[in-house]
């Protein structure tokens, strides 16, 4: 069966679509960034066209990107993930985006709650393995709503803590806090879960970890992402 294209409706070209939704969802740019930076390229586009697009074919895009992530994600004998926490307003009230790491800084998961206890900790948990399976070893700080969790599932063997060993996880909320800032924080609870898990499966295809190639290898690996970037949801 022919999946239908999610495109099949609008009169702009996919290219253009994709472009804006990486350079907002990717980069710390601002619709009207985005709109500007589209016009010096000959893109006559509204920023309220850039906030619909990505509305609309952001979550699609990161579906499918994570589509293709999972089952390789699976087969890691010796995975390892990092679980935290990070407190952020919402019209002035505290919530908790908690965020699962692994060893290779891929985000895995991403959800938003108004409490930060046991029950919070367990949903979250009970989601990530759902999609990825269960982790040979989860790094944790010293919250006690994780080992409570773990107790439940039948996991807590496998929790390890440490004053530094959870830094993976820690560095992974910078790229949403500078974004977050752009954003002039969220209004909705809803509108914070749709866009961390669009940011973060964004932020996973383009993690090129510069640092840990030369620069012929980063170039070539930068290509190849951008590569399958363009070729999302094609027919």
């Amino acid at each position: 069966m022919t999946r239908r294209s999610p495109f099949r409706y609008f009169k702009t070209s996919p290219e253009i679509i994709r472009l804006a939704v990486m350079m907002y969802v990717r980069f710390p740019l601002s619709l009207r960034n985005v709109e500007d930076l589209l016009h010096e390229r000959g893109i006559e586009i509204s920023h309220e066209t850039v906030r619909y697009w990505w509305n609309r074919f952001g979550p699609i895009f990161a579906a499918e990107i994570r589509r293709n992530r999972v089952n390789r994600m699976r087969s890691y004998s010796n995975w390892q993930w990092h679980l935290d926490e990070v407190f952020v307003k919402i019209n002035g009230e505290t919530h908790y985006l908690w965020r699962a790491v692994d060893h290779e800084g891929e985000v895995l998961e991403s959800y938003v709650t108004k409490r930060r206890d046991r029950k919070a900790a367990l949903k979250f948990l009970r989601k990530a393995m759902k999609r990825y399976g269960s982790p040979h070893v989860v790094v944790t700080d010293k919250l006690r709503s994780y080992g409570a969790a773990m107790k439940i599932i039948g996991n807590a063997q496998k929790q390890e803590t440490g004053r530094w060993r959870n830094n993976r996880s820690e560095n992974s909320h910078q790229p949403f806090r500078r974004r977050e800032r752009v954003m002039l924080r969220f209004r909705q609870m809803k509108s914070l879960q749709k866009f961390s898990d669009v940011h973060s499966s964004v932020h996973n295809h383009f993690n090129l970890e510069r640092h840990l190639y030369n620069r012929d290898n980063f170039k070539l690996n930068r290509a190849v992402a951008l590569t399958e970037w363009r070729q999302l949801c094609s027919a």
